[in-house]
């Protein structure tokens, strides 16, 4: 048997559907799933595990910050490089045989 995925909004409509009826087995028969599925999702929705997202709280970057970051990143990303290299060119010069393991 193989797992199945299910919308959130799929999953909503279910648990409202159980809710309006008071018979989550019912309703899990109508949809060829498990009672207990029907009532694990009943409770996710409640904890507000799925809650609906507030996007007006979401910072929104403009275009001037992103090239901003992108420049930091590919500044530390190059960083990095260097000190790998100047790293792997100690090991190559102080222990020759380890050289081979870093490839």
């Amino acid at each position: 048997m193989t797992r199945r995925k299910y919308s959130i909004d799929f999953k909503k409509q279910v648990v409202k559907e159980a809710k309006e009826t008071g018979n989550l087995a019912a309703v899990a028969r109508r949809y060829e799933l498990s009672a207990n599925m029907v009532g694990h999702w009943k409770r996710e929705l409640e904890s507000g595990k799925h809650g609906d997202i507030d996007f007006s709280t979401v910072p929104v970057l403009d275009a001037e910050e992103v090239v901003k970051e992108n420049e930091q990143l590919k500044r530390l990303l190059g960083e990095q490089a260097l000190e790998l290299a100047i790293l792997r060119d100690l090991i190559k010069k102080k222990n020759p045989h380890l050289l081979k393991n870093l490839k």
